[in-house]
């Protein structure tokens, strides 16, 4: 793949109506609203998403409305994991009728799985598909860590295995990772699970899949752009900002969190889903203080 993929991978949360519905035409104005300002790639429903709470079906319809929506203007990638393989093989295959650019795919997680299972889980979902596989590395939400030795065997027995995001925030990790994978593959993505670019692209990430596009997309996107040119100057108080943002949210709450920041924004998604609470009024308090401090409110676009 020439260049490979890089940049901000703009990842969605999902919306729901007051019957607790997938909401699909104010999903259609979020993959709009996020192409329009700035990011290169789209992937949903990753966990901001709420995609454990999502059923196989919700999925595939939100999976076919972010292609249509997307209509080829920037690579589509949907997120399939599931416990189990074939769980998640079903929903790859539905994926690739779909059209999807390709999927992003944790190892088996519940099960803990040992390298070998993780291997096969992995090649027996993609080494037959037409899809383009981003694995997905999140030790502390699944106990499951995709080694250094699995990401080389992967490298080399996949072809289709462009790239991998890493939401380990252990940058010895994620150096050895980008060291390992540069020698493969150059053209290979590296991106951090969150917007931690400062410190991650100089030692070869590609960018970050986030959820603050849909809050900020200015600052998200100026972030990458300084870096990407390596003017880190410019780059230090924007992620210093970028920082402050992603420190108001609680554990497991990522998605209320950045469901009330894009309501203070005017571009209402509705309630989380069980059993993910709504934010109570102190933290909503301290979310919009901090969208205050930073100038989020002043600066970035209001509605759709």
């Amino acid at each position: 793949m020439e260049n490979g993929f890089k940049g901000i991978v703009g990842a969605p949360v999902t919306p729901f109506t007051q019957d607790d519905k997938i909401d699909l035409e104010t999903f259609a104005k979020q993959v709009n609203f996020l192409i329009e300002n700035g990011v290169h790639l789209l992937a949903h429903p990753m966990h901001v998403g709420e995609a454990p709470s999502l059923t196989m079906e919700e999925r595939e319809s939100l999976a076919q409305c972010m292609v249509k929506t997307a209509d080829g203007r920037v690579p589509v990638f949907v997120h399939v994991s599931m416990p189990g393989t074939k769980l998640s093989a079903e929903l790859a295959r539905r994926c690739e009728k779909i059209g999807a650019t390709g999927i992003v795919l944790l190892p088996p997680y519940y099960w803990r799985p040992p390298e070998e299972a993780q291997l096969g889980h992995f090649i027996d979902i993609c080494g037959d598909s037409s899809l383009q596989l981003i694995c997905y590395n999140n030790i502390n939400a699944t106990q499951v860590e995709i080694s250094h030795g699995t990401l080389v065997q992967l490298l080399e027995r996949l072809p289709n295995f462009v790239g991998f995001k890493d939401a380990s925030f252990d940058m010895k990790y994620f150096t050895e990772a980008c060291r390992l994978t540069s020698e493969i593959s150059p053209d290979f993505s590296m991106f951090t699970g969150v917007e931690y670019l400062l410190p991650s692209m100089p030692v070869g990430g590609s960018g970050a899949f986030s959820g603050c596009a849909e809050v900020a997309p200015k600052l998200t996107i100026g972030l990458y752009d300084a870096c990407a040119r390596m003017d880190f100057e410019s780059a230090r108080p924007l992620q210093y900002k970028v920082s402050q943002l992603l420190s108001v949210r609680t554990n497991n709450q990522l998605c209320a969190y950045v469901k009330y920041a894009m309501e203070l924004m005017g571009r209402s998604v509705g309630e989380t889903r069980s059993p993910v609470l709504p934010l109570d009024p102190e933290v909503k308090d301290l979310v919009k203080g901090t969208l205050k401090s930073i100038g989020v409110l002043e600066e970035e676009p209001r509605g759709w």
